[in-house]
């Protein structure tokens, strides 16, 4: 018996779950941000390069919250160019089930950042919740196009 408490001890910390639990959410995080980052692109290239329109205003030069209280993304892409916008596994949140997101009790807030560069016009979006303290030398997550 004692045998096996040590040989099942030494598993639990070469697995480490709770670091796979945080590489898992990381996984998500990379694939939401390219989903996001894409989906501006097909609006981009069906717009003939133009992002703004009477749902949308110019992307934020600065690093802005993707959310209903902060920058509102979800006008600009749902439902033509994602059926929902994705949000952070860890600390984003959608309760979004209409259209325009306005019914009582509606809000959403993805976790992540959007930003366009005045001088190249290039779109970032980051997922701050990237940097897990459980994963050793681990930072925010920014993808750029």
């Amino acid at each position: 018996m004692g045998m096996i408490t040590i040989l099942a001890s030494v598993v639990l910390v070469a697995v480490n779950p709770l670091r796979q639990f945080a590489q898992a959410r990381n996984s998500q995080r990379i694939s939401n941000v390219n989903a996001i980052l894409n989906a501006i692109g097909n609006r981009l290239a069906e717009n003939r390069g133009l992002f703004t329109d009477t749902d949308c205003s110019s992307l934020p030069t600065n690093p802005t919250s993707i959310a209903r209280t902060g920058y509102d993304l979800r006008p600009c892409l749902v439902p033509l160019y994602l059926s929902e916008l994705p949000y952070d596994p860890k600390d984003g949140t959608n309760t979004c089930i209409t259209s325009f997101c306005t019914s009582a009790g509606e809000n959403y807030d993805t976790g992540y950042t959007i930003s366009q560069a005045s001088s190249t016009g290039r779109i970032t979006i980051c997922a701050p919740g990237a940097a897990e303290s459980v994963i050793e030398g681990s930072k925010e997550y920014c993808l750029t196009r």
